[in-house]
């Protein structure tokens, strides 16, 4: 039980540390709305991976690896975050996007709902599940049945919420000696990153395509 749970962080973590939509968000919204915003977005990315847990135990994985469904959720993720990545820009240029201190409800909910939006639009990690995670998936159940998997799901998610949540620690704790134009540019510059990965996901989708 202890090999699964070990293999499962280990793997987890590995990718985690991987720059990618859901850490640059993370980053985002750190900055804007506190330390805390990381453990509520991979909160969210924790139900999706649940739920693609169950649904591949069901067969869905077939259809995550078919050429329709990468591309759709390629084109459809690609617009999306290339969308969230020019709001940030244009947001941060016209000086709308300000540091907010107070952490409401809604911030907590829209962040949430973010984690599973922005992971679930991402087909990188839906083709990782499929391929990879299936794999690891099969041999914790055959050792262990349901607990191998729960095993493994637990060790997996622990790895996510220790690397994003002390991410999101480290930049929401030091957010206030950061001044206006130095945020503004960071957002910036995150927002741009949103777009490249956004950029990246239409291209393969469309050349998937033709």
């Amino acid at each position: 039980m202890f090999v699964i749970f070990l293999s499962a962080f280990t793997l987890a973590f590995s990718g985690a540390m991987m720059p990618g939509p859901v850490l640059t968000y993370t980053i985002k919204q750190a900055l804007n709305s506190g330390p805390y915003s990381g453990f509520i977005i991979i909160a969210g990315h924790a139900v999706l991976e649940l739920i693609l847990i169950v649904l591949i135990f069901l067969g869905f994985n077939t259809i995550l690896q078919s050429n329709f469904a990468q591309i759709s959720i390629g084109l459809i993720g690609g617009v999306l975050l290339i969308y969230m990545g020019l709001d940030m820009v244009l947001g941060s240029l016209k000086n709308k996007i300000k540091i907010e201190l107070d952490f409401t409800k809604a911030n907590s909910k829209n962040m949430f709902l973010s984690g599973i939006v922005i992971s679930a639009v991402n087909p990188y990690f839906l083709l990782w599940w499929a391929i990879i995670g299936l794999g690891f998936l099969i041999q914790a159940y055959k050792l262990l049945g349901t607990a191998g998997v729960l095993v493994f799901y637990t060790g997996h998610i622990l790895a996510d919420f220790a690397w994003y949540g002390s991410i999101s620690m480290i930049v929401g704790k030091t957010r206030k000696f950061i001044k206006e134009n130095l945020y503004r540019i960071i957002i910036i510059l995150l927002g741009g990153l949103l777009i490249f990965f956004g950029g990246s996901f239409l291209l393969k989708a469309i050349l998937t395509l033709i």
